[in-house]
């Protein structure tokens, strides 16, 4: 941990701001979001399938939106856009906790969703560019205070929900408030990439922009195969979960079970990101980094894959054993294969993108990758129904270690192609004062 804070005090005044503004950014989300399901079902009484519609919605304008928040990125400046994402998601949240129409909702959801579209890429390429050869430490770090939000914020609403819902909403609301204006002072400024002229100097209309990333035929190979990553670490939040209550109940022990999970996952981040990635700098180049990450969170499933082979006990500590064990292993496996791959993955859509158009990149990337989730986890959720019904637990988690292991070899295609190592342009965006 000394390391980690000598090396975040090393970075210049932006991207400190920007580590700090990314751990406030998932500590203000995470204190709401997962109670959120909770108010709507509860507290006001909506539909299951309402629940889904509005928690959808954030989604989806999320997801839908990441392309336009990294294009105006690109020819605005990073900074305007950080700062609107933070105001428009102080107006979601704020009106998650005051209204109770839907139609009211439906809007305060899409609100906090484009909120992320806006500011996520921005803040990946503004990094990106203020960082330049130390990008990859610098992508390694942003994950430790990315997870350390993910990991104090459930923490935090749980305390703040107890006073109720509106309460956790307006101090959320407040915290990005408050980031908002630190941003406004402290953040220097980034110059636009000269987003509207192309390599050649010419004036580029954003379609014109758009087709020629369409036309990055490796930018959009690897995106592909990175997809399988997050789908196998997203199961953090759907597959062993639902593993856990499946073999430890509803109760208090698979709650604690399922909250195990996610302290695994996060603490694990917090502690080793940075040693890892020096490590793997030390002894290896970022394709091979890529695959191995990848190999290893496709083994994250074998130790259920071989505990689906083994009796279930009627109860008792061995049933326990069995609910919380391997489904913790597994989420100390998925965060250690995204610790190998994720600062290398961040810094490979920067050389892919050949140091231009940055933020539209990381946009289109995004956006690729939450498909992928979608479609991902709507077949592990079939894959998991048919395992039900046929009595064969071996089959998600036999379908989800395959997946990681066909990602790990597109992955190395790629690398021994040379697709993976373009020419990258030597200007790159400097920051100026604010």
């Amino acid at each position: 941990m000394r390391d980690t804070l000598a090396q975040f005090r090393s970075y210049d005044r932006g991207v400190r701001l920007l580590m700090v503004n990314q751990f406030t950014i998932n500590l203000g989300f995470y204190m709401l979001m997962p109670y959120l399901a909770a108010h709507l079902s509860g507290s006001l009484g909506l539909a299951g399938w309402l629940v889904g519609l509005v928690l959808g919605v954030r989604n989806f304008s999320q997801q839908g939106m990441f392309l336009i928040g990294g294009t105006l990125a690109d020819r605005l400046g990073c900074k305007p856009m950080i700062i609107a994402g933070l105001a428009l998601r102080v107006a979601g949240f704020a009106a998650l906790g005051l209204v109770d129409s839907v139609p009211a909702l439906l809007a305060a959801s899409a609100a906090t969703g484009l909120a992320g579209a806006l500011f996520n890429p921005a803040t990946r390429a503004y990094l990106a560019a203020d960082t330049g050869e130390r990008r990859v430490e610098a992508f390694a770090l942003f994950n430790v205070f990315y997870q350390a939000g993910i990991l104090l914020g459930p923490l935090v609403g749980m305390v703040l929900t107890g006073s109720g819902f509106r309460v956790t909403c307006l101090t959320a609301a407040g915290i990005f408030a408050l980031l908002g204006l630190v941003q406004i002072r402290g953040l220097p400024s980034l110059r636009p990439d000269g987003a509207r002229r192309g390599p050649g100097g010419e004036r580029e209309t954003v379609f014109a922009q758009w087709r020629g990333i369409l036309a990055n035929r490796p930018f959009l190979l690897f995106a592909a195969a990175m997809t399988g990553s997050y789908v196998l670490t997203f199961q953090v939040y759907l597959a062993l979960p639902l593993e856990v209550r499946r073999l430890g109940g509803d109760g208090a022990f698979g709650a604690a079970a399922t909250a195990g999970l996610f302290a695994v996952s996060g603490l694990s981040t917090v502690l080793f990101q940075t040693r890892v990635t020096a490590w793997c700098r030390a002894r290896t180049d970022p394709g091979r980094a890529l695959t191995w990450g990848l190999l290893v969170m496709g083994g994250a499933f074998l130790p259920l894959l071989l505990a689906a082979a083994v009796p279930v006990p009627d109860g008792g500590a061995g049933r326990w054993f069995l609910a919380a064990g391997p489904p913790a292993l597994a989420a100390l496996l998925l965060a250690a294969g995204t610790m190998i791959a994720y600062p290398f993955e961040m810094d490979t859509v920067v050389r892919l993108s050949g140091d231009r158009l940055v933020a539209t990149h990381y946009g289109l990337y995004n956006t690729v990758c939450g498909i992928g989730i979608t479609v991902g986890n709507l077949l592990t959720g079939a894959a998991l129904d048919a395992a039900r019904a046929a009595g064969a637990p071996v089959l998600p988690w036999l379908s989800l270690a395959a997946l990681g292991l066909l990602c790990a070899v597109a992955l190395r295609w790629l690398h021994g192609s040379g697709r993976l190592a373009p020419p990258v342009r030597s200007e790159r965006a400097e920051p100026a004062s604010a």
